[in-house]
């Protein structure tokens, strides 16, 4: 994934809830369980996102309490890349750079570069198995380290995502 298309999906996801979005620059069509489906017409892209449903941050093996951005995993469908999707995750801080961000889908743990708040899988390759174990598994675990040395550990649900998923791919492939 570039890191232009996750900077692309970070400013759109800032307008979410804004008069922008109603404007149609994004637009919210399509909810399966905890996640959501947008469309943006220009450049066509589509993208499935949630946020997690539990969140645990630690400092010195101690739970604490830190103050976050949003929180949201994404998988990004465009037609012109064809591919199957792009993984993004965003842990609404800037991590580490000397800790790649681990995810975790149900036993099968995977390895996510890093550039500011952003995470991404290495290659392309990477994406279509991340992909493939979302749509088969129950949930991900997301675990990083922040910039501060607090260590994240970010849980979504993957129930809907498959749905979500196909919905997104749908709506792009029109």
């Amino acid at each position: 994934m570039t890191k232009t298309l996750g900077f692309l999906i970070l400013f759109m996801l800032s307008f979410h809830g804004s008069n922008v979005m109603a404007e149609g620059i994004l637009d919210k069509v399509a909810v399966q369980l905890g996640w959501s489906v947008f469309v943006a017409d220009s450049p066509k892209m589509c993208f499935v996102t949630s946020a997690p449903i539990k969140t645990v941050n630690k400092r010195d093996n101690v739970v604490v309490s830190v103050n976050r951005g949003k929180i949201q995993l994404f998988v990004a469908y465009r037609p012109k890349d064809k591919t199957e999707g792009t993984v993004t995750f965003t842990g609404g801080y800037p991590f580490s750079e000397d800790r790649n961000v681990i995810m975790k889908i149900d036993t099968t743990t995977y390895e996510m570069g890093t550039n500011g708040e952003w995470a991404f899988p290495p290659n392309d390759d990477a994406d279509k198995k991340i992909i493939a174990a979302m749509k088969n598994g129950s949930e991900a675990v997301v675990t990083a380290l922040s910039m501060r040395g607090t260590v994240t550990k970010d849980t979504f649900s993957l129930l809907g995502f498959t749905a979500a998923f196909k919905e997104a791919k749908r709506r792009c492939s029109l």
